[in-house]
């Protein structure tokens, strides 16, 4: 879905030797390695010129152009009849009428004699290898030859009737010249110049180029000519068909190598029209043909795409101009027109998109456009939502979409320009389906048909003209003002409309436009965009990427009115060139991006990509500001590119827009996406809450695709407006997690604003999956921390509101769903659906709220009982539906448990029946309970809902006769321990629960504890057996101080702690022992020098005068600090020898990762076609690995 687009032309003119009507141009030949272009003359001159390039200076100005000439020296009456040139010679082939095959030397300006042929040279075709070189002669025969002008082969174009001289056939049925075409690899030649029986139908034959052998036949058919062409890509051979029989008008026809039809379509012109040199561009998707009417000849170039042929431009020429052209052999874009008086055309085309505006797309096919709007039809042309008809082909549109206006401008082949304004797109439905005829705008000057056609405002158009040597009656256009300056003008033109519109309705007709300014420019323009940012005003590109901004006199307050802007320069010519207007970054300028021929993406003297195959703008504000660009690389890869990172530089999260090779495991997989189908295009965008991507494939389809990116800018940006019931919509509609809404600015804000969340969606449905789809994970860190920028925008209304009090600060999910619950009772009128989606908030609380929701349950419930005739009854679901309801959102043994818990066993029957458990299961059970006593049941259910808080209230309150099962309990549950001391009055009975207590301590090795609980029951010998299990001798000798220990029962206990003190290696605490307790000095001492516990040591042979014992805490500390330091000369050593194998091993690894990086890097440039299969260079190798 896209229009071709005259970008640029130059204009030249060959200078001929002789007078005008005396010499004219025949054919034409071409040298791409040097770029030359090659004439022949009607007098038998060569004249030999570069070809025109805006590259040359001032070569877009010229009217004339150096040629070198030669004349090629002939007898009288021969002239030249071929033109080739032979790539191999670096010369020039030449057919003469009488036969001659002449050798021309440019450079040398020599001419050879190669061969003579009987019957003349009617035409020569070299094969795209350059090897071979087929002739026809004017006796009808096809000669086959090589480089060395051996003859390899001869065969007749036809096989003719016995008695038939060959020399005296010759091609008197038919004028028109013949024409070899070779299939794009060279392995098959064809013709349809041939005889037949019938003097209007041609067959269309096929010969194979090694042996010769013809390998097809057509049937007999109304060729025009000999006009007949095959594709670069060889899927087809173009020819045409003269339709004159039938009242019709030529049609172009498409056949395979079999000679069978394809398929084929009419030009759409006049029944005697002839068509002439139908040829394609070297990429096989453009077609081009001249031709030949009444009053004028017609360049014209059609595009195939969905099984239908487009005609996409159309360039009118004067009759006496006899044009031809020829495609440039290595730019698909680039055709070069020459005319039988030296005038060389050469024209650059690009692809721009058709969808432009507000998502509509304007895709021109001839004279007509096709008009689609995206926001209400996704349709792929042929097809489209409504048909605009103008008098001649559209060679350029551009549409204004304003508030209350829609406009669209269109520049025709015939230099007319019409203007349509469509109504506002909600008013379209009753257009569709509809063709409207537009009538061209009254011009007071005819200044042939405009280039880069602009809008600078609702009533105002720029546009740029070509004075001087125009292909278009040139003779016929004016000047404006009279100025002789030849080149690119500028033209301000003025739009009014002399009738009133209607609402609703398409206007056609009574368009006026009125040049009001124009320009002369001292460049090649190249591109136009407007500067939507600031009114009467727009971009210009000259050659070279230079960056103008041309401002209307209406909006001019000082200055020139094109100005120059160097920072916003490209680094070369960008054929593409688009305005994205933006807002804030501290830039009073939109961006300014441009698309040249090689796929690198321009800004402001910067490449933003350097693999671009096209690329669109989307915007999620309603002011039209640009938030993203969308960027399609040539491998098939989508980038969807924040401003921001554009403005500020940060593009490196975008990996170069390359392929990853291999992503690892948790790596950001959300910069690209992956595009279904190679080739596909960005044909346009679906702006605001849509948020598409518009895909179109190389067969034709649409497909409309979401990028996550987008998805969440859009919702995000939708609740920070506070359109919660807009951001719900599309949640639900692109299956995007409902926590987005939650956490994009934290559940504590949400939680403010939930009222009106409730009250926008209104819809009750919506908001129960809403709030089943409710957890604890903050999907903007996790799930969505790769798509959506953190925190939330600043300015959001959810950041207005504070927490809530009496909010769980912890518990997301309770909080959240506490005020959805509120705001319903508060917004939401009271109804059944009401109650269900309230009892969904409880039932999906952390954790749920079953107790809370069966008691909801149980109101109703009663009422229905009781026969009540209360009208709130009325208001709610039944009992039955309620239950239903939340088993079906919760765990059936949740619920049962949570009806036990209510202590109701006819609920709790109800919800087992519902629930669809085997009465064997619980009947039983529940007629166990109601024969107990209230408390007793209340504390078995307690039991069984493993609630033994509440049961040992219970069983306590139960009274004395059941305190062993009390005790029972407090064993089996030791957390009710403390719970039971103070529930639990009776000093005895105290006392047994803390003895318990702290058995149950001991049992846990819990010793220090149990002693302590020991004390406090004033079990003493069990807290003296817990203090020495823990090891603490200080406890275990005060309570034999407490028990009044024997003395020697007590230097008994003594002598036992010491040991077992230093059996657990506290050697200074059984020295303490033994000096404090025992008396023993000896081992006292040498258990403080066996702790190194020097200074004590040396204090207490001081102070039991020691003085042996001082000499041996002496050697002591010496033989320990020797052995000291030579413990620390190791480890010295030892680390030396460790930092140095660090150090090695860390730049070996260092040398291998940037070894791999740079090969992984070098090989995300490689396409995948030409990428190696073979197995890493790596493989087998470690990190580890040593020399």
């Amino acid at each position: 879905m896209k229009n071709l687009k005259l970008s640029w032309e130059v204009l030249t003119e060959v200078e001929l030797q002789r007078e005008k009507g005396e010499e004219f141009l025949k054919l034409s030949a071409v040298d791409i390695e040097r770029n030359r272009l090659f004439f022949a003359s009607s007098a038998n001159f060569i004249y030999t010129t570069q070809a025109p390039s805006p590259q040359v200076e001032e070569a877009w100005s010229r009217t004339s152009v150096a040629a070198s000439t030669q004349l090629i020296d002939l007898e009288t009456g021969d002239f030249i009849t071929c033109l080739e040139y032979a790539m191999e010679k670096e010369a020039l082939i030449i057919g003469t009428s009488e036969g001659l095959i002449l050798l021309y030397s440019v450079d040398d300006n020599a001419t050879e004699i190669v061969g003579r042929v009987e019957g003349g040279v009617r035409c020569i075709s070299p094969s795209p290898d350059g090897d071979l070189l087929a002739l026809i002669t004017g006796f009808g025969q096809i000669l086959v030859m090589n480089l060395d002008w051996d003859l390899l082969y001869e065969m007749p174009l036809d096989n003719l009737p016995e008695g038939v001289d060959i020399h005296e056939s010759a091609f008197s049925a038919d004028s028109s010249e013949p024409s070899i075409s070779w299939r794009g690899d060279g392995k098959f030649l064809s013709l349809s110049k041939v005889y037949d029986s019938f003097p209007l139908h041609k067959k269309l034959k096929v010969w194979e180029r090694d042996s010769g052998v013809l390998l097809s036949v057509s049937d007999p058919k109304p060729f025009m000519g000999s006009v007949v062409y095959w594709s670069q890509s060889g899927a087809k051979i173009a020819a045409v068909y003269n339709r004159e029989e039938e009242n019709q008008c030529p049609s172009v026809v498409f056949f395979e190598k079999n000679g069978l039809e394809r398929s084929s379509f009419r030009i759409n012109e006049p029944m005697h029209a002839t068509l002439e040199f139908l040829k394609f561009n070297c990429n096989s998707d453009l077609l081009a043909a001249i031709v030949r009417g009444e009053v004028f000849d017609t360049l014209k170039i059609w595009y195939f795409s969905n099984s239908h042929w487009y005609l996409k431009q159309e360039m009118r020429y004067s009759k006496e101009d006899k044009v031809k052209f020829m495609w440039d052999l290595t730019d698909p874009l680039k055709l070069i027109c020459w005319t039988l008086a030296g005038r060389i055309i050469t024209c650059k085309f690009v692809w721009v998109t058709a969808v432009i505006g507000n998502s509509t797309a304007f895709v021109i096919d001839g004279s007509k456009v096709l008009v689609t709007p995206f926001s209400l039809s996704l349709t792929p042309p042929p097809m489209s939502f409504l048909i605009l008809e103008f008098p001649s082909s559209v060679r350029d549109l551009t549409f204004c979409s304003k508030i209350s206006q829609n406009r669209l401008a269109a520049s025709l082949s015939d230099g007319s320009l019409c203007i349509v304004e469509l109504p506002l797109l909600d008013l379209w439905d009753e257009l569709e389906d509809q063709i409207f005829k537009i009538e061209a705008s009254y011009c007071g000057i005819n200044y042939g048909p405009l280039l880069h056609v602009a809008w600078l405002d609702s009533h105002m158009l720029l546009g740029v003209s070509h004075f001087g040597s125009g292909p278009s009656n040139s003779s016929k256009r004016a000047s404006p003002d009279g100025d002789v300056h030849s080149g690119y003008y500028l033209h301000e033109i003025e739009i009014r409309c002399s009738e009133d519109c209607v609402a609703g309705s398409v206007t056609c007709s009574g368009w006026h436009a009125e040049s009001l300014h124009q320009l002369y420019l001292e460049g090649l323009v190249i591109s136009i965009a407007p500067n939507t940012l600031s009114r009467y005003s727009a971009f210009v590109q000259l050659e070279g990427g230079k960056a103008f901004e041309y401002t209307s006199k209406l909006g001019l307050k000082r200055g020139d009115r094109l100005q120059r802007y160097d920072d916003m320069n490209f680094l070369s010519t960008c054929p593409r060139m688009d305005v994205a207007p933006i807002q804030g970054y501290a830039r009073e300028r939109p961006l300014l991006l441009g698309l040249d021929d090689n796929g690198r993406l321009h800004l402001e003297g910067r490449i933003l990509c350097n693999n671009c195959s096209n690329f669109s703008f989307y915007s999620n504000s309603g002011n039209g500001m640009i938030t993203h660009v969308i960027i399609a690389t040539k491998q098939d890869l989508l980038f969807i590119v924040d401003v921001g990172d554009i403005v500020q530089g940060q593009l490196e999260k975008y990996d170069n827009f390359v392929p990853f090779l291999k992503k690892k495991k948790g790596e950001n997989e959300s910069i690209s996406i992956n595009m279904w189908e190679k080739g596909a295009q960005i044909v346009g965008v679906l702006h605001g809450d849509e948020s598409a991507v518009i895909l179109q494939t190389l067969r034709g389809n649409l497909e409309c695709v979401f990028p996550r990116k987008l998805v969440l800018t859009s919702i995000i940006n939708a609740l920070a407006q506070g359109r919660f019931k807009d951001a719900l919509q599309m949640v639900r509609r692109h299956r995007i997690d409902f926590n987005l809404i939650v956490d994009h600015c934290g559940w504590q804000a949400f939680i403010g604003s939930a009222a009106d969340f409730v009250l926008q969606v209104n819809n009750l449905n919506h908001i129960t999956e809403f709030a089943c789809a409710i957890k604890h994970e903050n999907v903007m860190e996790t799930l969505y921390r790769n798509c959506v920028s953190l925190p939330c925008l600043k300015g959001d209304k959810g950041l207005a509101y504070g927490e809530p009090k009496g909010t769980d600060s912890d518990n997301k999910v309770s909080s959240v769903l506490m005020a959805i619950r509120k705001a319903l009772e508060e917004q939401i009128e009271e109804t059944p659906a009401r109650e269900l989606c309230i009892l969904t908030t409880l039932a999906k609380s952390s954790p749920p709220a079953l107790e809370e929701a069966l008691r909801r349950i149980k109101v109703v419930r009663e009422l229905e009982l009781s026969a009540s005739t209360d009208p709130k009854r009325l208001l709610h679901p039944s009992s039955e539906e309620s239950l239903k309801h939340l088993l079906w959102l919760s765990d059936s043994e949740a619920v049962f448990e949570a009806a036990l818990g209510l202590y109701d066993l006819n609920l709790a029957a109800i919800v087992a029946l519902n629930s669809q458990k085997d009465p064997k299961e619980f009947l039983p059970f529940l007629q166990e309970l109601e024969c107990m006593p209230t408390i007793l049941m209340q504390y078995n259910i307690d039991l069984k809902l493993q609630r033994y808080e509440s049961a040992l209230r219970h069983i306590i309150s139960a009274g004395d006769h059941y305190y062993e099962d009390c005790m029972n309990l407090i064993r089996k549950v030791p957390e009710l321990f403390p719970l039971g001391l103070q529930l639990i009055g009776d000093p005895p009975k105290r006392q047994q629960v803390l003895e318990a207590w702290g058995d149950h301590l001991n049992a846990t090795k819990c010793f220090e504890d149990a002693a302590t609980t020991y004390l406090c029951c004033s079990c003493l010998e069990k807290a003296l057996k817990a203090y020495r299990a823990c090891g603490n001798w200080m406890g275990v000798l005060t309570v034999a101080g407490l028990i009044k220990l024997g003395k020697d029962d007590l230097l008994l206990l003594a002598r036992e702690l010491s040991e077992e003190l230093q059996a657990l290696g506290k050697p200074g605490d059984a020295a303490k022992i033994l000096l404090e307790y025992c008396g023993d000095i000896d081992n006292g001492i040498s258990l403080l020098v066996e702790a190194r516990n020097w200074e004590e040591a040396l204090r207490v042979t001081f102070l039991h005068r020691r003085d042996d014992m001082t000499l041996v805490v002496k050697s002591a500390s010496l033989e320990c600090a020797s052995m000291l330091v030579g413990e620390y000369n190791d480890g010295v050593e030892k680390v030396g020898k460790y930092l140095t194998r660090y150090l090695a091993v860390r730049q070996r690894r260092l040398l291998l990762a940037a070894t791999i990086r740079t090969d992984k890097q070098s090989m995300s440039y490689l396409d995948d076609e030409t990428a190696s299969q073979a197995s890493s260079n790596f493989s087998g190798m470690s990190a580890y690995t040593t020399g």
